[in-house]
């Protein structure tokens, strides 16, 4: 068996009339994301591990922002499509750890939600997907609201 790790990061910067949406969950803030895609930045971190642990480029690759196709496209979907792209080159996820940095909003009641949606578009169990959010304690572009960042690692078989 052949395990694969993969890291992905992205970043998004706030934008009025934006719905903020995170691994998948439409959160209630005053802000969204501003993106070419709906702008979940705790997807794009994930699609960009999976990605990355297969060698198989990253979201910009696939799904490039200078394609009208994929403006205001849902992450989710996306996301199924990352997946089905491992599971063509024969790859599993073993599981997927992420963090959520944002100072604002407080995400503590949406995290088992976002890990049951991200889940179920993997085509995997609740408990191989791990998310965390946390504050930079004011610091940086997070910790002055300027935008939400996140960081995901993955494992995954072949």
């Amino acid at each position: 068996m052949m395990i694969r790790i993969g890291h992905g990061y992205d970043v998004h910067r706030f934008a009025e009339n934006r719905k903020l949406i995170l691994g998948g969950v439409e959160i209630p803030y005053e802000y969204g994301l501003l993106g070419h895609s709906d702008a979940d930045v705790l997807a794009h971190a994930i699609m960009d591990a999976l990605l990355g642990a297969a060698a198989l480029g990253d979201i910009g690759k696939h799904f490039p922002d200078t394609d009208e196709a994929y403006s205001g496209a849902d992450s989710m979907l996306l996301l199924r499509e990352v997946c089905r792209i491992l599971a063509e080159n024969g790859y599993e996820i073993g599981n997927i750890d992420s963090t959520v940095i944002a100072q604002k909003p407080k995400l503590k009641d949406y995290i088992f939600s976002m890990r049951e949606t991200i889940a179920k578009n993997c085509g995997i169990d609740v408990s191989q997907v791990s998310v965390k959010a946390t504050t930079e304690e004011k610091l940086g572009f997070t910790g002055r609201l300027e935008g939400i960042s996140a960081h995901s690692v993955c494992l995954i078989t072949k």
